[in-house]
């Protein structure tokens, strides 16, 4: 594994690090570096610059070229980038829009914003992608959007999708928010749909810690996306200014050698932190609040440019890490997702399947904070209901929200901590083959 990509991507250099025994790995934070801190501090010294400038259309040009499309739109979220989408391409009451579970339940809530209604679609318990065969039986009249997930940042099967939705006259909707810097068949996914759209929120492949950034390549869409962007009000300088801020702490709590302290205190402050949160309270009920159409900060979108500048070497990096954990894990009977034919995944986390994911996170804890994407069918949704989604539909999903946990793959993760995290799980059991 090529570390010296690590070093890069993390802006650490050589600089000695701290003990084995010293480290515990966040899931986030690892995408920024010290360089990103300082940006941040320099915004946060001149206010005038962190709601209103032109990094917006530099970063959105970028944005466009990195994915090979020539039109992105930001937003205050990937959801927002979603309702957008929706609303520019006429989806609306009667509608239905084919996703698959596992997925946010703030996927749905944008759905349902639309006026449409989503038809939930199982997954493949090797990929985590949407099964197709399912999809395509789910198929009505009243169908209009194939919304794509590529779980994980493991691409979709591209073609045999697009030869569904071509079947049905389908339009495609690819939600690339795991998978920012994958290809399927040497292109960037993205690149594929009518349209697609990204987040940029603290716990993907880049941070602007809230933001997310819908593409086409469709100039009569992007028309209409770009008037929705203008309907949609500004952040307030303040709520910039705690994202931006919030990008900072978790660069500096999330540094392996503090994290062990750093979790604790931060969970034992529980709801009473201050830090803006990525999902509220109306979305995790399926309501939507006030605020939801928004802006992207001029502060954020610097952020995120100065990432997006590096995310060759960072999808590089977690590519690296993947390979090692499978390499690894392989050994103890802990598979892999599979990888269809011409996918690159870009590997936002590594999922494993467990067969007792509380005594995982118990066997992990001494080494990283291993995430649960997902315990729910519908993430974060305070029932599944909350998105309509009727138990017992999506069997393998359910199954996959009761069994996943996630590893870093992020630049921070070095050899020695894959080596740690490996042999904690060595003792576990994987679970039956699936």
């Amino acid at each position: 594994m090529d570390w010296a990509i690590k070093r890069q991507a993390s802006g650490r250099g050589s600089r000695a690090l701290p003990t084995a025994g010293r480290r515990r790995l966040a899931l986030l934070g690892g995408t920024t570096t010290w360089g990103d801190c300082l940006a941040a501090l320099r915004y946060l010294a001149d206010p005038r610059r962190l709601v209103d400038g032109p990094a917006i259309a530099d970063y959105e040009r970028a944005f466009a070229q990195a994915i090979g499309v020539r039109h992105a739109v930001s937003f205050a979220a990937g959801r927002v980038g979603l309702y957008g989408l929706l609303q520019a391409m006429g989806i609306g009451p009667g509608d239905e829009v084919l996703l698959q579970v596992p997925t946010h339940i703030v996927v749905a809530n944008a759905i349902r914003y639309a006026g449409a209604r989503p038809v939930y679609v199982d997954c493949r318990l090797d990929t985590y992608n949407m099964d197709l065969e399912q999809a395509e039986q789910r198929v009505t009249p009243r169908t209009k959007i194939l919304l794509l997930q590529h779980t994980f940042g493991i691409p979709v099967d591209m073609e045999a999708a697009l030869a569904l939705a071509q079947r049905h006259h389908l339009l495609v909707i690819e939600d690339c928010v795991h998978s920012l810097g994958a290809r399927y068949a040497g292109r960037p996914v993205g690149s594929f749909g009518r349209a697609a759209f990204f987040s940029t929120e603290e716990t993907k492949t880049i941070s602007s810690t809230m933001g997310g950034m819908a593409v086409t390549d469709d100039a009569e869409l992007a028309g209409r996306l770009r008037a929705f962007q203008a309907s949609c009000a500004r952040p307030s300088r303040s709520l910039t200014a705690r994202y931006v801020l919030k990008l900072v702490l978790y660069h500096l709590l999330t540094q392996p050698a503090l994290h062990r302290d750093t979790r604790a205190l931060y969970e034992r402050m529980g709801e009473r932190h201050p830090l803006p949160r990525p999902t509220s309270r109306s979305e995790l009920r399926g309501g939507k609040p006030a605020s939801f159409e928004q802006g992207l900060g001029n502060a954020q979108a610097a952020l995120a440019l100065r990432q997006l500048n590096r995310l060759e070497a960072n999808v590089r990096h977690r590519s690296a890490v993947a390979l090692a954990y499978r390499t690894r894990l392989d050994q103890w009977g802990f598979h892999g997702p599979s990888v269809p034919r011409q996918a690159e995944p870009s590997y936002v986390r590594y999922p494993v399947w467990v067969d007792d994911r509380r005594a995982a996170l118990r066997a992990l804890a001494p080494h990283t904070v291993p995430g649960t994407w997902f315990t729910s069918v519908l993430e974060e949704a305070v029932s599944p209901r909350a998105g309509d989604y009727e138990m017992g539909s999506c069997p393998n999903a359910e199954l996959a929200a009761t069994h996943l946990i996630n590893l870093p793959t992020h630049p921070r993760v070095q050899s020695r901590d894959v080596r740690a995290i490996s042999a904690a799980m060595s003792a576990l059991e994987p679970g039956p083959a699936r």
